[in-house]
């Protein structure tokens, strides 16, 4: 059963429907949680589990990695081109990559948001493609 007032975890509610929309709202969770769900005490710095889990070495940028690939699987399964899902792919290779150099990586992860470039990409799509699914905020 559905509870409709149970709440949601950081405040999110994330659809399990395999239509478009539903989809954007996944990716946009995701985005949110790998590189803005928490501030830096005592500043206005956002950061996300990207950065705070890169700091363990290799496996916390083979955990980030992956998650940032469910984003392209996502995107996949609503047909972004090919071209634009080995974009994404190439952003999380080169936030890997770099993001594995000890003590300069971390540094990095802080500055390279691949997840939030991944983002805009499949918002600059599905804003073209499928605009119904446009979110005005205000």
């Amino acid at each position: 059963m559905d509870q409709p007032n149970r709440p949601r975890p950081m405040g999110i509610d994330i659809p399990t429907g395999t239509d478009v929309a539903s989809v954007r709202k996944r990716i946009e969770a995701m985005e949110h949680l790998l590189e803005r769900s928490f501030h830096v005490p005592g500043t206005k710095i956002p950061v996300g589990l990207d950065s705070v889990v890169g700091l363990v070495p290799v496996i916390g940028d083979i955990v980030t990695a992956v998650m940032g690939m469910y984003m392209v699987w996502e995107a996949k399964n609503i047909g972004l081109p090919r071209w634009k899902l080995w974009r994404m792919a190439g952003n999380i290779g080169i936030d890997s990559l770099l993001g594995a150099v000890p003590v300069a990586g971390d540094a990095f992860d802080f500055l390279y948001r691949s997840n939030t470039r991944n983002l805009r990409i499949v918002k600059q799509h599905l804003d073209k493609h499928h605009p119904e699914t446009k979110i005005i905020e205000g």
